[in-house]
């Protein structure tokens, strides 16, 4: 795994550097102001410090050797080495400290146990290994919070092979902390459309919260970005979630319509073709009604290949593991998609959004985390997350 740090004016300047350097599989893992040094310090100009970290292939060819730079780098971009044999990086160490002291005493308390259960056994054997013993902390953590074994074992395994005797606490666990986050990758959320409007299709089961999550959305674009916006619904079978995205239309101001049929879809975005955002709602069906499905999959269609498109998947963190599977399958025959989470606050166990991750391939997009508009809402983060995952406390 290689981790650097690059410096510049912008997030995007920096994250560009990283990307012609490293390539494009690179994921952001920390974002900060860059602390200014020297006397004259306060002269300069405020610098973004992005750390980012590539996962290295097998039997990866390493670059030939370069004769000294003669050519300068830009000079708003800094680029800040780091080391690959343990965690330099003092971002991704100040946001593990507080996580190793605890799964250190945690490791202890274990210990204690041990001792006294093969004190009371005869013929105990030889204690375990240190780093054994925290491996095995670390996957008992994930468990804890729901992630599936499968997928604990995986991460385990991943360790396993570059674990030697003796191994600082902190390296594992800053080595699972950066693998788990690769994993989730870098979030998606909504980016606008070079040819207007862009559709935004929101899927998922009933009770989940799609309703609410477009209004939390639709207010950040309308109220925060000046966007231009409007609301369709397609839910015709409840006729209280049409009154209530109208209402949210109405408190935007914003342009609502309830679509019956794919030519009424055609005709609304033809009428909003100016727009910069259509948000979709969907009806909130069972996953398992197929004529149900296939009218949602008809709309998204009859939408049109013509303009840009996209669907997210709306599911809650609190619905079982089996359940989620069972979901993702179904809508993956209808649509390609992104995923949203909510729910957050009701449960006290994450694993669900490393396991559906997982299982689907598809991207983090937005997690809610109660019933308030337009807030309880924010972009996917995967440190925040995994912190949560190995133990570190809530995600909000």
């Amino acid at each position: 795994m290689i981790i650097k740090k690059f410096q510049a004016k912008t997030e995007k300047e920096a994250v560009e550097a990283a990307k012609k350097e490293l390539g494009e599989g690179v994921v952001v893992m920390n974002v900060k102001e860059a602390k200014k040094k020297g006397f004259f310090a306060f002269l300069r100009p405020k610098m973004v410090e992005v750390t980012v970290a590539l996962e290295e292939e097998p039997d990866r060819a390493l670059p030939p050797k370069r004769e000294p730079v003669k050519k300068q780098p830009p000079k708003d971009v800094i680029v800040e080495p780091e080391t690959k044999n343990g965690p330099t990086d003092k971002a991704i160490e100040e946001k593990l400290d507080s996580l190793q002291s605890l799964l250190e005493k945690k490791l202890q308390l274990a210990d204690a146990e041990k001792e006294s259960e093969e004190q009371k056994e005869e013929g105990a054997q030889e204690p375990e290994d240190g780093n054994v013993r925290f491996l095995k902390l670390l996957y008992h953590t994930m468990l804890e919070n729901e992630i599936n074994e499968k997928y604990a074992n995986q991460i385990i395994d991943e360790l396993d092979t570059v674990l030697k005797p003796n191994m600082p606490i902190d390296y594992m666990l800053s080595n699972v902390y950066q693998k788990m986050i690769l994993k989730f990758g870098q979030g998606g959320k909504i980016t606008p459309s070079e040819k207007k409007p862009k559709v935004i299709f929101f899927i998922g089961p009933t009770g989940v919260g799609k309703t609410t999550t477009i209004a939390k959305i639709a207010s950040r674009f309308r109220v925060e970005e000046k966007k231009q916006v409007a609301l369709f619904t397609t839910d015709t079978y409840r006729i209280a979630a049409a009154e209530q995205l109208r209402t949210y239309a109405n408190i935007l101001e914003v342009p609502f319509r309830v679509i019956y049929t794919v030519e009424e879809i055609k005709q609304g975005i033809s009428e909003f073709s100016g727009y910069d955002y259509i948000f979709v709602d969907t009806a909130g069906h069972s996953h398992q009604n197929e004529s149900q499905k296939n009218a949602m999959g008809d709309f998204i269609k009859g939408a049109g290949d013509d303009l840009e498109k996209e669907a997210y998947l709306v599911v809650s963190a609190t619905t079982k593991y089996k359940d989620l599977i069972s979901i993702a399958d179904s809508y993956s025959t209808m649509t390609d998609y992104k995923l949203i989470f909510t729910k957050l606050d009701e449960t006290t166990s994450l694993g669900n959004l490393l396991n559906l991750k997982m299982y689907t391939g598809a991207q983090m997009s937005y997690v809610t985390y109660g019933q308030n508009v337009p807030d309880d809402i924010e972009e996917f983060n995967a440190q925040k997350t995994v912190k949560t995952l190995l133990g570190g406390g809530r995600i909000s």
